[in-house]
């Protein structure tokens, strides 16, 4: 089975979603068999680096409310994060554009490290308040998750995995993913946002037993005909 999951790593409930998939695999027995893959998305690509606003003054230039409304709006998702068994401390997160961030995750896939490139990137964002759009975070991160340092500044120094992001992105748009996080299973079922655990458990179950399905053969036969076997004939 092949899990694709559209996020950007400023995307609270990306992580949230994350968790909760990945609580959903652990109850599946045969999660062992499942392939899960980090797509690029930016849930804004125009963003700035640097700009100096916390995120609370641009929620609430975004949805035009007041700062306090929007410190609520955080607490409900430090709230929801913190039954994952996440901390989220969103006075100190940083926005920023996450285009680079990006480009080394899809070169940190291609080493074998894209899972844990993506986690220390969102646990950066969220319980730290790192700047994932600064090119010397972004590397140190990527480093403490197993790169090579050199490595990765040859990525972001140049323009390795540019068309790779936006390949991925545009794959996202053609599939009809219209917020993040998007799960899709095996390119026929889909999950939108960090549904509850239970969620993914059953559509995850449902996907299983249709691999089990395909792969067997739906027997015909009315009795036991006469046959060979590695101990007869």
């Amino acid at each position: 089975m092949k899990i694709e999951v559209w996020s950007d790593f400023v995307c609270p409930f990306c992580y949230i979603g994350k968790r909760r998939l990945e609580h959903a695999l652990k109850e599946l027995p045969e999660s062992g068999n499942v392939e899960v893959v980090y797509k690029s998305f930016e849930l804004d690509p125009e963003a700035e680096r640097n700009t100096g606003e916390n995120i609370h003054e641009k929620l609430a230039a975004k949805y035009g409310r007041s700062i306090e409304e929007a410190k609520e709006m955080t607490a409900n998702m430090t709230e929801q994060a913190a039954q994952e068994g996440l901390t989220f401390d969103f006075d100190k997160q940083k926005p920023t554009n996450t285009f680079d961030a990006h480009r080394v995750a899809k070169f940190a896939e291609e080493k074998g490290e894209g899972i844990p490139v993506a986690e220390r990137f969102f646990q950066a964002v969220f319980t730290e308040g790192r700047d994932v759009g600064d090119h010397a975070t972004i590397t140190e991160l990527a480093v403490e998750a197993g790169l090579e340092k050199g490595e990765v500044e040859a990525v972001l120094n140049g323009e390795d995995y540019t068309e790779t992001v936006r390949e991925e992105e545009r794959d996202a748009y053609q599939i009809g993913v219209q917020g993040v996080p998007f799960f899709v299973i095996n390119r026929k079922y889909a999950v939108s946002g960090a549904q509850p655990k239970e969620v993914f458990v059953q559509g995850l179950q449902k996907a299983l037993d249709e691999e089990k399905k395909a792969s067997s053969f739906e027997d015909l036969s009315t009795n036991q005909g006469a046959a060979c076997t590695d101990e007869t004939c």
